[in-house]
């Protein structure tokens, strides 16, 4: 396809589009869009697919419904994922995809999923219990912390012992690099992933990566020799799974999909929970609303319950909103002419729902860089303008977990904790590798242990 058919775009050279998209994206994103609209194109480096970004809730209802032979994401889309694997969720396409997906969903909706609300509240205590009253923290790392365990318990059903401390070291590492800015530009140029040795950051990375497969192929040994029937971590409820055929899946593939589950579940719920704390404790009457939901249930409310509280719901619904984790829904290749729209493209362009753009269309969130939780209290939002978990056969499997943990975790330390921001400058966003996360990790401040009513009332008295 020429560039004269395809949607207007910046017109700079395609190294500069790339230095901007990688520097400073929010930005560059939102500028795009007022100069060319809710479809436009850019050329994000030489000798790569034109990349079309789309804010239109009626394209991106048409992407999300088109069947996959004709539009899909994968490998062939561009999705490069070196430490999930190619037995990936995320790079698998075509009938290997559907197989994965209804082998892993399951385990992660319904009853099973409600059956780790315990466990997650008392991680959650278990991880503010530590924090000193009257010091200034990063409410970030200790989302880390929660999210991290949760899912070394809950999905791999690890107890404590060496192999866990050896996998939550190894990971740690792996996961926050010390110049993410290095490790997402050996993610976006394959050519740059050269093993010069272990001190090389691809070399070190790979040997990184080695460690941990050893300790994962390890479990699943030991699970197998000694089959447990009444375990009920994910882990164990993948290896149970048979598909349409009768097979289970094989142990490259539970590897690949157990890094999926823990990359794609870790660092995204806890930027997620650090939004929302900022967010409440920004907004005093915010953290009033809330508590006074969260009274009514009583001093051990059920986890069932908090997960159907409305205004947690929506609390939880605008953080994703204003400033989703992962600002594009994944890449959808197309495969055969299609149109979208008012656009005709050929195969071989890349379409990509711009969730953060669509989050801030002014028609759909009025005041869209304000934080209203009543948005989602007054009116429904379709899949097709509301889309933090991405959408159509690529939505997030891990969707309603990642809720069911937001807000087990949001409810606990609320109801024990007094808390307060540091300062009163406002957070901004800032990349970290290909998410985005709040600048300086969300400092706070423990003023102490909460007594239920007691602060509510005195809250809602200062407001006054």
């Amino acid at each position: 396809m020429s560039a004269l058919k395809l949607p207007n775009g910046p017109q700079t050279h395609p190294w500069v589009q790339m230095y901007q998209w990688l520097t400073n994206p929010l930005e560059y994103i939102e500028d795009c869009a007022k100069r060319y609209g809710d479809i436009f194109t850019l050329q994000l480096g030489k000798n790569v697919a034109p990349q079309v970004f789309i804010s239109n809730p009626q394209a991106i209802g048409q992407i999300f419904t088109t069947d996959p032979k004709q539009l899909d994401s994968g490998e062939s889309a561009g999705i490069q994922a070196p430490l999930l694997g190619r037995q990936s969720l995320l790079a698998l396409e075509g009938k290997p995809h559907q197989r994965q997906r209804k082998l892993l969903t399951p385990p992660l909706h319904g009853e099973r999923m409600l059956a780790y609300g315990e466990l997650i509240c008392d991680i959650t205590q278990q991880v503010t219990n530590q924090w000193q009253v009257g010091e200034n923290f990063a409410v970030l790392s200790s989302m880390q912390a929660i999210s991290f365990q949760v899912i070394l318990k809950a999905v791999f059903g690890l107890e404590d012992g060496p192999r866990y401390e050896k996998l939550h070291e190894f990971l740690i590492t792996i996961l926050n690099p010390k110049i993410p800015i290095l490790r997402t530009v050996l993610l976006l140029f394959p050519s740059l992933r050269q093993d010069l040795g272990a001190w090389s950051p691809w070399g070190k990375y790979l040997r990184l990566r080695q460690q941990i497969d050893q300790l994962i192929y390890a479990e699943i040994r030991d699970r197998k020799a000694q089959p447990d029937p009444s375990r009920t971590d994910i882990l164990s409820l993948m290896m149970a799974a048979r598909d349409e055929a009768g097979e289970p899946m094989t142990d490259l593939e539970l590897r690949d999909e157990l890094m999926t589950l823990l990359v794609a579940g870790h660092e995204t719920t806890a930027t997620s929970l650090s939004w929302a704390l900022y967010w409440i404790h920004h907004q005093p009457q915010v953290r009033v609303k809330l508590l006074q939901e969260l009274d009514k249930l009583g001093e051990q409310p059920d986890p069932n319950a908090i997960f159907r509280l409305l205004y947690l719901n929506a609390v939880c619904s605008e953080t994703l909103r204003l400033y989703p984790v992962a600002v594009s829904g994944l890449n959808r290749l197309v495969k055969s002419p299609l149109q979208i729209g008012e656009y005709n493209f050929e195969p071989g362009t890349l379409l990509i729902p711009s969730i953060y753009l669509t989050h801030h269309r002014e028609d759909l969130y009025p005041e869209s860089k304000q934080f209203k939780p009543e948005r989602f209290l007054e009116r429904q939002f379709s899949p097709y303008e509301y889309l933090p978990f991405g959408g159509g056969n690529r939505r997030c499997i891990g969707m309603a977990f990642a809720l069911f943990e937001m807000k087990l975790v949001l409810a606990t330390v609320l109801s024990h904790w007094e808390m307060e921001l540091a300062d009163s400058k406002p957070v901004q966003p800032v990349r970290k590798g290909l998410l985005f996360s709040p600048a300086g990790g969300v400092q706070m401040v423990v003023k102490g242990r909460r007594q239920q009513n007691q602060v509510v009332r005195e809250t809602s008295s200062s407001l006054l």
